[in-house]
């Protein structure tokens, strides 16, 4: 049975509800759902923390297994197809643990060439374990800043691993920025063990419904090393979710898109 689902590929986990100072290509119009929003019933109170704004954040995780199908689009700054590929993810949780499993293949094909496993569980950080095709053996991935596939898509996007950090709070001078028109407490968590490379990842949530609009990684000096935010929704079984997302690696010449094709409950 489809159910929606507040997210998109494993970054697919949290609902990505709108698009941010980054204007989209032409060819991607913006659709935001900001009727769907203003009719949402507000789980964030006005005295909220920041951790506890992550924490709304984190109960809009399917809590039921789910398995998304879509694809992985790598574009130059021209529109022109780099690379293409198709994913297979399933996701399950418990109180004291979540694993996803994706299987990654060129477009249209059937052979694979990467399956990747990750589990996390609180307060330890994600282990990834990947296997390429042609290969019997199976690599720990090191860092969760490393690429998919070439792509501008990486292992923390996969994770969405920032959302358990406890090192959160708000960036007052940021205090009621709105994206798409929904006001968002802007946040900013930094990683419990040091990830080389990245000091921290700004979250704009949306203040009434915790939906997440936009993120972004920073560097030590807090300039934006990478982005992602939604550039188009649908519904899935009468909810407004993000069908695409982009990932941009801020200097450089191409972008990633990500695609939701398809989304069903999985038997327990």
């Amino acid at each position: 049975m489809k159910k929606g689902l507040a997210s998109v590929i494993a970054c697919v986990a949290v609902a990505v509800c709108g698009a941010g100072d980054v204007p989209p290509p032409p060819s991607e119009p913006i659709e935001p759902p900001a009727a769907a929003l203003a009719r949402a019933r507000p789980v964030i109170i006005e005295e909220a923390t920041a951790s506890e704004v992550l924490a709304a954040c984190r109960a809009m995780l399917p809590v039921r297994p789910v398995v998304l199908t879509g694809s992985l689009i790598l574009r130059n700054r021209r529109g022109i197809v780099q690379s293409e590929h198709d994913y297979r993810l399933v996701m399950r949780r418990s109180p004291d643990m979540s694993m996803m499993t994706v299987r990654l293949s060129p477009r249209g094909e059937t052979n694979a060439t990467a399956n990747v496993t990750i589990a996390r569980r609180p307060g330890v950080r994600p282990t990834i374990r990947l296997s390429k095709a042609g290969s019997a053996e199976v690599e720990v991935v090191d860092s969760p800043l490393e690429r998919v596939l070439g792509t501008d898509v990486t292992w923390l996007d996969l994770t969405f691993d920032f959302l358990w950090w406890s090192k959160a709070s708000y960036e007052a001078e940021r205090e009621g920025e709105s994206v798409h028109g929904q006001k968002c407490r802007v946040i900013l968590v930094k990683p419990d063990a040091e990830i080389k490379g990245l000091s921290a990842v700004r979250l704009w949530v949306d203040k009434k419904t915790g939906c997440l609009m936009q993120a972004e990684q920073v560097d030590a000096e807090g300039k934006p090393l990478r982005r992602l935010w939604g550039t188009r929704v649908k519904k899935f079984d009468g909810k407004w979710m993000v069908s695409v997302l982009e990932v941009e690696t801020l200097g450089e010449r191409h972008r990633t898109k990500i695609t939701v094709d398809g989304l069903d409950e999985l038997d327990e």
